[in-house]
């Protein structure tokens, strides 16, 4: 997993760290109006360009966040429906093999329950993969074994397919937990983000004044926006989670009993 300031930081404590650094650039900048000649006013070519690449670059990582939260749901939904099959087609064995399908099926499904629901335990989250992986080897052998025997040709055609898919959904749910926005981006987003705060100040005050309601709106919607894209970010914490998909694969509970 990854060890950085940004991801083993709640999202709300960067945001609102943001949030003060943004409101105090903007009195930087309003000071150093007060303290120069100039009389320009208004937002000028550049302080322009650089609100538009904040808004470009706001729209493209929340994009790039979305994108990927949307990848971990459809993984966990297809992880669902692929062990879901193998379960059903334990039943074409006979009963005493699929009595044993299912004890192993059952023991799979918790262990990948485990793994979703360890969060950000580093410790938990290897032991119910380790867990997930020796149940998985377990169901496997029982297929491979089975399919020596001519009787269970229909069955093993029918399971091994199956299996296969489900042990290699877990290597893509875990690459997509992975695959996150790179910090370089965040990083930048931080840095424009206070530039336009600079320039708030130093550019757009009139008469030694700032409209508080507008500055305030700009402050607090840009950490909104950036809060939101960290949590979508992180799979493994926040508001924004999937405990809706990861419900698909506590359903499968009910179809081993």
């Amino acid at each position: 997993m990854k060890h950085s300031f940004l991801y083993d930081t709640d999202a709300w404590i960067i945001c609102s760290i943001l949030f003060v650094l943004m409101t105090g650039m903007v009195y930087l900048g309003l000071f150093l109006r007060h303290k120069t000649i100039t009389s320009a006013e208004g937002l000028g070519p550049v302080e322009a360009s650089l609100f538009g690449l904040l808004a470009l670059l706001l729209a493209f990582t929340f994009g790039e966040a979305d994108s990927r939260f949307d990848a971990r749901r459809r993984i966990i939904t297809t992880e669902a429906n692929n062990i879901g099959t193998a379960i059903l087609r334990a039943d074409m064995y006979a009963d005493s093999d699929r009595i044993a399908f299912r004890k192993d099926f059952a023991r799979y499904v918790e262990a990948r329950l485990n793994y979703y629901e360890a969060k950000r335990d580093e410790v938990k989250v290897a032991a119910a993969k380790e867990d997930a992986n020796t149940h998985a080897a377990s169901l496997w052998k029982r297929a491979a074994s089975l399919s020596k025997d001519p009787a269970n040709l229909a069955a093993s055609n029918q399971m091994i397919p199956a299996l296969n898919a489900m042990i290699d959904i877990t290597t893509e749910r875990e690459a997509a937990s992975k695959a996150t926005v790179p910090e370089s981006i965040l990083l930048l987003l931080f840095v424009i983000s206070l530039c336009c705060s600079f320039f708030i100040g130093y550019c757009v005050a009139h008469d030694k004044r700032l409209n508080r309601l507008a500055v305030g709106g700009f402050i607090f919607l840009t950490t909104i926006v950036i809060y939101v894209i960290m949590d979508l970010d992180r799979p493994r914490r926040g508001i924004i989670n999937l405990d809706s998909n990861q419900q698909y694969i506590r359903d499968l509970r009910t179809m081993l009993k």
